[in-house]
């Protein structure tokens, strides 16, 4: 018999069994992969952006703010800290990003699972779970390699997102039988698919822009950074940033669409503040086409296309141009707007948006409020974070929580 069992030895599962071996407990992570930590292995495109400084609320997507506000606490980040420099991984900081020195994710993978080595945790790869019963307070867990029994559970199998990482949603299926609800659980830190004719012309070109998710006509989220132009859509962190709150309009019949600035890096917001700036330019660099006067400050083949929607030839004079035109042109570099059908699937997805509510499980130990000893980590719950370690922060905390939630009174 054990004391804890753990389903899932990613990111929240390896820290969860830290601290449930710490807290005295005889531990099993059942893991379906065969290995430990696979999902960590590609973050930060296999550097491991494991941390971010700046751990503000604003960062992470979750209707329930005030709970999510006991988790992400000074104390436990503090603790998480602790956790890594006991470690030894060193912190290379960027922007107030964190990755392991090496710049190499195995770094982080393989520190994990030495500690859990010398707590004594005992692993078991290859052995997919399949179902979880609850018999007189001792819990059965069927699996293909057989069934193991424990008194405590914690459910670190994460969502649909990456399965080629195994993440199947098998954890879902078994929190709705012991009656956790599930908000829609959705792709995010994902790409958007748009049906705009033009796609094809600008695909492969890279962009430092402004973009603005809008939902039915209302301005909804705003970020800066660098944009991917595709044949599908659009791409890029900034991109990624506001997928989650997409998913969710588009799963909700709302309209979507993206607005792109790409000369926000001039300090320029819309077509008035172009049409000025245009007007001095053409004066500072006279006897120049319109192509050429924007030659260089974006890519060749954005401005043709750019001049080609607002139907204009790349050849004519600035002071040529009609006013109408000029206007046209200006909105389609200031306020491009996208039409957003839809995202890419899961197995493109970081992340998902949606999963268990908050609400139901107590912020201080992770533990379910429908069923005592059952613990829920990470992407489970519906919490999703931005770009730059915010979701494995959030799967550090939680799996901390619910380790030390096992400690026997």
């Amino acid at each position: 018999m054990n004391d804890v069992i753990i389903i899932g030895g990613g990111a929240s599962g390896l820290v969860s069994a830290i601290y449930a071996a710490k807290s005295g407990n005889k531990v099993t992570i059942i893991e379906k992969n065969s290995i430990l930590g696979k999902k960590i292995l590609i973050t930060g495109n296999g550097k491991c952006n494991y941390w971010n400084k700046d751990q503000s609320l604003k960062h992470y997507n979750t209707p329930q703010k005030n709970i999510l506000g006991e988790i992400i606490n000074d104390y436990n980040q503090k603790e998480i800290m602790k956790l890594f420099e006991s470690l030894g991984i060193i912190p290379k900081i960027k922007d107030g990003y964190y990755y392991p020195y090496s710049n190499q994710a195995t770094s982080i993978q393989t520190a994990l699972i030495k500690e859990n080595e010398i707590l004594g945790v005992k692993v078991i790869t290859n052995c997919e779970t399949k179902k979880i019963e609850k018999k007189n307070n001792i819990f059965y867990i069927t699996t293909t390699l057989g069934i193991y029994t424990a008194k405590k559970i914690i459910l670190s199998t994460g969502s649909y997102a990456c399965p080629k990482t195994g993440s199947t949603g098998i954890g879902y299926d078994i929190v709705k039988k012991i009656g956790h609800t599930i908000i829609q659980p959705l792709p995010a830190l994902v790409q958007l698919i748009s049906n705009e004719s033009y796609l094809k012309e600008w695909h492969g070109i890279r962009s430092d822009v402004d973009v603005t998710l809008i939902e039915d006509d209302k301005e909804i989220k705003k970020e800066t950074g660098e944009i991917q132009l595709t044949n599908y859509g659009v791409s890029g962190i900034c991109i990624f940033n506001i997928s989650a709150k997409a998913s969710k309009g588009l799963h909700n019949k709302k309209e979507i669409h993206v607005k792109i600035n790409f000369l926000s890096p001039f300090k320029i917001n819309n077509p008035k503040e172009f049409i000025d700036w245009m007007n001095k330019r053409n004066m500072n660099i006279p006897n120049r086409t319109i192509s050429d006067l924007l030659d260089g400050i974006l890519n060749y083949k954005l401005i043709n296309l750019l001049l080609k929607i607002s139907k204009i030839k790349k050849e004519e004079a600035w002071n040529k141009i009609l006013d109408v035109k000029k206007y046209e042109l200006a909105k389609n570099l200031t306020e491009l707007t996208l039409n957003i059908t839809g995202t890419k699937s899961f197995e493109y997805a970081q992340t998902t948006t949606g999963g268990i509510p908050l609400s139901e499980i107590n912020p201080k130990t992770m533990e379910s409020l429908k069923n005592k000893n059952f613990y829920i980590t990470g992407e489970l719950l519906d919490v999703d974070g931005e770009c730059g370690g915010y979701n494995l922060s959030f799967a550090w905390i939680t799996g901390m929580l619910a380790g030390k939630g096992t400690k026997n009174d």
